[in-house]
């Protein structure tokens, strides 16, 4: 869904489990917390806090061991 982030929650490099959050997004006067769907490390930020984000749109990349997933909205 469209929304805009509020908060990023991880940095680069930062190790996530499944289940962590990873970013607070409000959409539809609500926030909803985006949340690791792995474990991993967060490779890279495709978003920052006061952007306005599309549905499927990439935000946080996180590498794990054997493979490169995306985790988008």
């Amino acid at each position: 869904m469209d929304g805009c982030i509020v908060e990023i929650c991880v940095q680069p490099n930062q190790a996530v489990s499944r289940g962590d959050t990873l970013a607070v997004m409000e959409a539809m006067k609500m926030e909803h917390p985006l949340k690791a769907d792995r474990d991993g490390t967060v490779a890279r930020l495709a978003a920052a806090a006061g952007d306005q984000v599309r549905g499927g749109q990439l935000l946080v990349e996180i590498d794990s061991a054997d493979i490169s997933v995306d985790t988008a909205t």
